[in-house]
C-alpha cells in the first residue's frame, strides 16, 4: 500500500472530525485534517489542539491543512465531518479537485436541506462519480478524544468502501468499526436518532418516569423503522448501532440534541432552536413521512414543539396518548 492509500483525510475540524482524527493518529494512522478556518489550522499546527475540541490531543502523524488540494492529493479515503447545512458547499469544493480514485464517506447524522435528501444523494450531485458511503454510530467526540470504547458502522453498496472504511478507521480500543450494505437505512437511522434524542431530553426535562420513557424509546425505534422500510431500508438497521445505539449514547448530558430537549422542557428557547442536527432531522423527517404516507406521532410531536405549534407539556401528552393508542 502507498502512503496515500493508508492515509485518512478528514473534511472539517469540528468536534467529531477532530475527535476521529485524534483517535486514529494515536494508533499511528496518518491523518490529514482540512479546515477552512486559518485560525484553527494555525492552532493545531502550533499547539496540537483544536479550539473546537481542546481536550483532544492531535499528535503526529496527524497533519492539518487549509488547502483542499493538499487534502485530496495526500489522502484517497476521505471522511466528510461537517454540518448538514454545509455539505453542499463542501461537496462543490471537493468536486473541483477529486477524481474517481477517491472514496468519500460522510459522518453527518441529518438529512440535507432544502429537499430533505440523504447526504449520500447530495454527494452524488456535487461530486464526480465516486464510491460513497456513510459512517454512523454511538461515538461521542469526548469519548473518542479520551480513548473510551466506541463503535461505529461504515455503510455502502460498494464492497471496497466498507472494506477500506474498516481497514483505515478501525482503531481499537478507542474505536471499532463494523460494516453494512444498507446505506439508506444507516443514513436514516442516524438522522432520526438525533431527532428522537430531542424527545428524550424533553421527557427527562419534564420528569417523565422510567417506564413511559422506555415506551417512548421503543416506539421511536418502531416508527423510525416504518419510515425506513417505506424508503427502501432494512428494518433491522434501526435496532443497530446507527439507530438504537446512536439514540442511547446521544441521550446524555453531552449531546447537543439532548440538551435542546431539556431546554424545550424548561422553556428556555432561543432563536437557534432549529440549529442542532437532531432538530433539523425532526423537521425533515416529518416532511419525508408525509411524502411517503407514514404515520409518525412521536416525530410529529417533536416537530410541533420546534415549530412553536405546541408547548412541551402539551406535546408530551400528545405523544403519550398516541403512543398508548398504538400499543
Amino acid at each position: 500500500m502507498s502512503v496515500r492509500a493508508d492515509t485518512v483525510g478528514i473534511v472539517g475540524a469540528g468536534p467529531f472530525g477532530t475527535a476521529l482524527g485524534s483517535a486514529l493518529a494515536r494508533t499511528g494512522r496518518r491523518v490529514v485534517l482540512w479546515s477552512r478556518d486559518p485560525a484553527i489550522v494555525e492552532s493545531i499546527r502550533t499547539t496540537q489542539r483544536c479550539p473546537r475540541l481542546p481536550e483532544a490531543v492531535l499528535p503526529p502523524p496527524l497533519e492539518v491543512t487549509g488547502d483542499v488540494r493538499v487534502l485530496v492529493r495526500e489522502a484517497r479515503f476521505l471522511v466528510m465531518a461537517v454540518s448538514s447545512t454545509d455539505v453542499r458547499d463542501r461537496a462543490k469544493e471537493l468536486g473541483a479537485f477529486i477524481d474517481g480514485s477517491h472514496i468519500v464517506v460522510h459522518a453527518i447524522g441529518a438529512l440535507a436541506a432544502p429537499d430533505n435528501a440523504r447526504v449520500s444523494e447530495v454527494l452524488h450531485q456535487g461530486l464526480p462519480p465516486l464510491k460513497l458511503g456513510a459512517l454512523a454510530g454511538p461515538a461521542l467526540p469526548a469519548d473518542l478524544a479520551q480513548g473510551a470504547y466506541s463503535s461505529m458502522v461504515v455503510a455502502s453498496t460498494y464492497n471496497e468502501v466498507t472494506h477500506e472504511g474498516r481497514r483505515l478507521l478501525n482503531a481499537p480500543p478507542a474505536l471499532r468499526v463494523y460494516t453494512s450494505k444498507d446505506l439508506p437505512g444507516v443514513e436514516l437511522a442516524s438522522a432520526l436518532s438525533g431527532a428522537y434524542t430531542v424527545a428524550l431530553g424533553l421527557c427527562d426535562g419534564l420528569g417523565v418516569s422510567a417506564g413511559p420513557r422506555a415506551v417512548l424509546l421503543t416506539r421511536a425505534i418502531a416508527e423510525a423503522s416504518r419510515l425506513g422500510h417505506a424508503a427502501g431500508a432494512e428494518l433491522r438497521t434501526f435496532a443497530g448501532l446507527s439507530g438504537l445505539g446512536n439514540l442511547l449514547v446521544r441521550s446524555s448530558e453531552r449531546s447537543n440534541d439532548y440538551l435542546l430537549g431539556r431546554r424545550l422542557a424548561e422553556g428556555t428557547i432561543t432563536a437557534d432552536v432549529r440549529r442542532t442536527e437532531g432538530a433539523r432531522a425532526a423537521l425533515a423527517g416529518v416532511e419525508l413521512a408525509v411524502k411517503l404516507k407514514v404515520r409518525m406521532p412521536v416525530l410529529a410531536g417533536i416537530a410541533a414543539v420546534l415549530d412553536g405549534k405546541l408547548d412541551a407539556k402539551a406535546a408530551a401528552q400528545l405523544i403519550g396518548d398516541t403512543v398508548a393508542a398504538e400499543e
